[in-house]
């Protein structure tokens, strides 16, 4: 490292479960993030901070005045503009120590192995379950360890998914999609709850590349804001499952 990142990354390096080996993991470590809005949005920022040093933005969404209320990298005069554009812009004025690629895209079953494949995690931060459903897939193909979130309301949960043979993919935790799925829109969000869960996706993908302290490998985390309450879960690997269970 250069003097400059030793001096930037210090309150990593005094971090034993981090420490100098650990930023350097960080540092050659390449992520991609699916969505750049409510869970997109923090959980980048906090991984450009962290010096992970290839980022990849995919959204195909334009900033709207109605996400403002929860999707803090975005201001007024972004309005209009590509949300993955805005926000690869913001990464970039962050930290220069990293690369920066964005697709100002839809990812569809045609596009996602390619737009996927080559980073060492992938970071799903999408509102719906028929592209979670996608991501999943290609995650467990690829072999890339998937960190996904969701949110509604006061609540959230993040899971860690197709992370090794042994690990749960995420359609383990949702088989099918829900029948009369709600999204935001249908059921309100309370602005503050998006940066909750997306810092935690940051932090996992943090821990999961430098190997600190338990992952959730396994488990889903569910928070509930009105409580100020979080609750671990075991999640085993569904041997009926579609896709990480199904005949090859």
């Amino acid at each position: 490292m250069t003097p400059t990142q030793i001096k930037r990354y210090a309150r990593h390096l005094v971090l034993k479960e981090i420490g100098g080996p650990g930023q350097n993991k960080l540092l050659g470590s390449r992520l991609v993030i699916v969505g750049a809005g409510g869970l997109g949005g923090p959980a980048a920022l906090y991984a450009a901070a962290a010096g992970i040093g290839h980022i990849t933005i995919i959204d195909d969404d334009a900033v709207d005045i109605s996400n403002l209320q929860r999707q803090i990298q975005f201001s007024l005069k972004d309005l209009e503009q590509p949300k993955a554009q805005i926000l690869t812009h913001k990464l970039a004025a962050l930290n220069s120590d990293l690369t920066l690629k964005t697709h100002n895209v839809r990812l569809t079953k045609e596009t996602a192995h390619h737009l996927l494949e080559d980073h060492d995690i992938i970071m799903d931060g999408t509102d719906s379950f028929e592209t979670r459903f996608l991501i999943n897939q290609a995650s467990y193909d690829l072999k890339i360890p998937l960190i996904s979130g969701a949110l509604g309301r006061f609540d959230g949960h993040v899971g860690l998914f197709n992370s090794s043979v042994e690990a749960p993919c995420y359609q383990c935790f949702v088989p099918d999609i829900p029948p009369n799925a709600e999204t935001c829109s249908d059921v309100g969000v309370v602005g503050a709850i998006a940066g909750v869960i997306g810092s935690l996706m940051a932090l996992e993908t943090v821990k999961h590349i430098t190997g600190a302290g338990q992952s959730l490998e396994g488990h889903i985390y569910l928070y509930d804001g009105l409580k100020t309450q979080g609750r671990r879960v075991g999640l085993p690997k569904d041997l009926n499952c579609s896709i990480c269970n199904s005949p090859k």
